[in-house]
């Protein structure tokens, strides 16, 4: 599993909140020894130590509040990150699909998933270790296949399969001017 700049900032962020409760659950047990030597020394409750009983309450209480609320945060977050891999994976196979659909060769196909995920012709060229001109041609087969007329094109193709339904498996996309 990759390591992301949002993953490793959610840790920081997990990491200082439990570190937050760690140190309020010390405080609190410091606070909670000093009522009890205050009750050895006095001999009696008083007002004060009432006061004082009472704060500590409060505090023990935020304590496991504050962790129900970091549990369930950490649970919602869990199951986003599940349902958010999992959607991955359903557009990883719904590009599969309809480059197969298409009749992409592999290496169209790879140009195709860099382009639609926002990579420059540069980019794609480079992680690909071929030449822009080699992407280039890639893409204008890819554009041909797919029966659109650019990038923009290509990714609406999947943008409306998210947002409409399943594309349409009969036909290739309609261009603007058809619509």
């Amino acid at each position: 599993m990759q390591l992301t700049r949002e993953r490793v900032s959610a840790w920081t962020k997990e990491g200082a909140l439990v570190a937050l409760i760690l140190f309020q659950a010390a405080c609190t047990s410091l606070f909670v020894a000093d009522v009890f030597d205050d009750i050895k020394e006095a001999g009696h409750i008083t007002l004060h130590l009432n006061i004082e009983l009472f704060a500590n309450l409060g505090l023990i209480a935020g304590i496991a509040v504050e962790g129900v609320v970091l549990w369930k945060l950490l649970r919602r977050q869990a199951m986003a990150e599940r349902a958010l891999s999992a959607a991955q994976g359903a557009m990883a196979d719904l590009m599969a699909e309809q480059f197969r659909h298409w009749g992409l060769t592999a290496a169209e196909a790879d140009v195709a998933s860099f382009t639609i995920k926002g990579f420059t012709i540069a980019e794609t060229a480079e992680l690909r270790g071929s030449s822009e001109a080699t992407v280039k041609s890639h893409l204008n087969a890819v554009y041909r296949k797919a029966g659109v007329s650019g990038r923009a094109q290509l990714v609406s193709v999947f943008v409306e399969e998210l947002f409409h339904g399943p594309i349409r498996s009969d036909a290739a996309p309609q261009t603007a001017s058809a619509k």
